[in-house]
C-alpha cells in the first residue's frame, strides 16, 4: 500500500490546500480544486492508497469550518473505498 503524508501548516488557504493535495497525491490536471471534485477521485482510487495527515490541528486553525468540511471528505472517502485509508497523526516534536 502506498502511503501519502499530508501536512497541515502548508494547508494555508483553500486554494493552496487543493493545488497541495492535487500535487502530492498525482491528481488528474481536471481535478477541479473543490469538495466535491476531492471526493470524485478520491472515491475512484482503484490502488491502495493510505493518506496520513499530521499537524490536523494547524489545518483546522488556517481552513475553520471548511478545514472540517475537508477532513469529513476524507473520512466518508474512507468508508466508501476500500483501496484508500486515511488517518491523522500529530507531529512529534
Amino acid at each position: 500500500m502506498k502511503e501519502i503524508i499530508l501536512d497541515g501548516k502548508i494547508m494555508t488557504s483553500v486554494e493552496v490546500t487543493h493545488d497541495y493535495i492535487k500535487n502530492t497525491l498525482d491528481f488528474p490536471n481536471y481535478y477541479g480544486g473543490n469538495l466535491d471534485a476531492l471526493w470524485d477521485v478520491l472515491t475512484t482510487i482503484s490502488k491502495p492508497l493510505k493518506v496520513i495527515l499530521i499537524n490536523k490541528i494547524d489545518l483546522e486553525n488556517n481552513l475553520g469550518a471548511y478545514g472540517e468540511k475537508l477532513l469529513e471528505v476524507f473520512l466518508e472517502a474512507e468508508e466508501e473505498n476500500n483501496n484508500f485509508s486515511f488517518e491523522t497523526k500529530e507531529k512529534k516534536k
